[in-house]
């Protein structure tokens, strides 16, 4: 009985407390009137949580505001109206990649928000507004940012002159594209190549991931807006233009398949990017 009644006062001075104490301060006694946290020291820093690009997706309805920093890419992230920022430019990022050939890949799908030069790049959820696009913007798959294959671009954020890509990267095009497929052998043989081995992330366990390319099958997203084949088929864009006409080109490896086919998709469709180093 004396411990349960102990527990309840505990309770209620941290009860009180709550509601009495305006601030908080750690390494401090007088914090800032500003502030309602304030940590002060010479000796430690503040330590966010730490999880990877596919973990950070996974957290249920972030606050807008809510900060983790990112293993993948060595950087703070923060949730924003229109979802993840990166909070430093993309220049000092550290984003892993292969050697393939002569040509450096990056071995994750592109996940930026925001062009070279730090304009937002607009996230398009209303498939009705999507259809009618005209300018840069980009998507999750089926709108679930928890989807964990990367954000889906449309062709127009790709050919933004702001640039897509990072500094020191670039979007391929499709005669890089046609260099990586000779590479490995060809392009009847080289999509197997490319995958990531297992079904964990891909439907089937067809990929060898002999050169750590790592493609993940993110799927796309249709004129109308409607998403299809996450988890049986990868399709990244090219920076090449079909001339004269409302489409691009792209490439598509398949779950069950070898090949890796030459695609042409419409300018509207919402497909992954990966990036070649200049």
């Amino acid at each position: 009985m004396k411990k349960h009644l102990f527990l309840l006062t505990i309770l209620g001075l941290l009860q009180m407390y709550t509601h009495v104490q305006a601030q908080v301060g750690i390494g401090t006694a007088t914090p800032a009137a500003s502030a309602k946290l304030e940590l002060s020291s010479t000796t430690q820093g503040f330590l966010p949580p730490r999880m990877t690009t596919a973990q950070r997706d996974r957290i249920s309805n972030p606050a807008e505001g809510l900060i983790i920093f990112n293993t993948d890419f060595d950087c703070l992230d923060f949730k924003s109206s229109t979802g993840w920022v990166t909070l430093t430019t993309s220049a000092t990022i550290n984003y892993p990649s292969v050697l393939i050939g002569s040509q450096y890949w990056m071995v994750n799908n592109l996940e930026l928000t925001t062009y070279r030069n730090g304009d937002i790049i607009p996230y398009v959820s209303n498939p009705t507004a999507w259809n009618t696009l005209n300018t840069g913007a980009w998507c999750y798959y089926n709108n679930d940012p928890s989807s964990g294959y990367g954000k889906l671009y449309n062709w127009y954020a790709v050919n933004d002159p702001r640039g897509l890509a990072p500094t020191g990267w670039h979007v391929p095009s499709d005669a890089e594209w046609t260099t990586l497929t000779t590479t490995l052998g060809g392009e009847a043989v080289a999509g197997h190549k490319l995958k990531l081995t297992g079904n964990t992330r891909w439907s089937c366990a067809t990929g060898t991931n002999s050169n750590f390319f790592s493609a993940l099958p993110g799927g796309y997203r249709d004129l109308s807006g409607s998403s299809w084949n996450l988890g049986s088929e990868g399709d990244w864009w090219s920076a090449t233009e079909i001339i004269n006409t409302t489409t691009a080109k792209a490439r598509q490896v398949y779950c069950n398949w070898a090949w890796v086919d030459h695609m042409a998709y419409y300018k509207v469709n919402g497909l992954s990017v990966r990036c070649v180093k200049d």
